[in-house]
């Protein structure tokens, strides 16, 4: 027998994904994450979304953790989501630093239309690569690589996770990105009731 079939091949280091769920949903005015959509709550697509993957998973929530992520991933509070969500977007920055991914997989808890076939398409392309929204410009769902991780867990503010993608400093990130054509509803940001109606109305389309 051959020593090399005695030699364990080396461990992938894999991405972590990470879904975040710690808004204040202001413009909403109510729990929103945990509001009915077409089935569930509206929180628990993107969650499922995730989970579909089989990559380590984990979600950024604020406050209080929703009742309906039931023990089916890790979970981590942030403990200033109130100053916005690039701490979130840093926070998962830092655990995935922490537990030595190769990429961070980010994605809001509040787009139901995700579907975890988008989110292996990211990861099959490779970091960096981000959703081109319907502005032509860079957004989330997006997949970060472990260079970047320094300057994500660097940041602060209440800018949202598209702005924060195109504004981080240097070329480490941007240079080569890839943007990831997808459908315009696909991407929808739920952030009032009428959006609700929408992401319900498309999904039991879909049923």
């Amino acid at each position: 027998m051959s020593l090399a079939s005695n030699i364990a091949a080396p461990i992938r280091p894999r991405p972590l994904v990470a879904v975040l769920g710690a808004g204040r949903a202001r413009r909403f005015g109510a729990d929103k994450l945990s509001q009915p959509c077409a089935g569930k709550p509206l929180g628990r697509w993107a969650l499922d979304a995730a989970l579909d993957l089989g990559e380590p998973l984990l979600w950024v929530a604020g406050a209080t953790v929703p009742d309906f992520i039931a023990g089916d991933c890790a979970v981590v509070q942030n403990l200033q989501a109130e100053a916005g969500m690039g701490t979130s977007v840093a926070l998962a920055a830092q655990i995935a630093a922490e537990r030595g991914a190769d990429a961070l997989l980010v994605l809001l808890a509040d787009m139901p239309l995700v579907t975890g076939a988008l989110l292996a398409r990211l990861i099959a392309v490779g970091a960096p690569v981000a959703c081109r929204h319907h502005d032509g410009r860079p957004g989330v769902p997006a997949l970060l690589p472990a260079a970047s991780f320094a300057a994500l867990q660097a940041l602060t503010g209440d800018r949202g996770a598209g702005p924060i993608l195109r504004a981080l400093p240097g070329q480490t990130l941007l240079a080569g990105l890839t943007l990831l054509d997808c459908a315009p509803i696909e991407l929808l940001d739920v952030d009032s009731p009428a959006d609700l109606a929408i992401a319900r109305a498309a999904l039991n389309h879909q049923a």
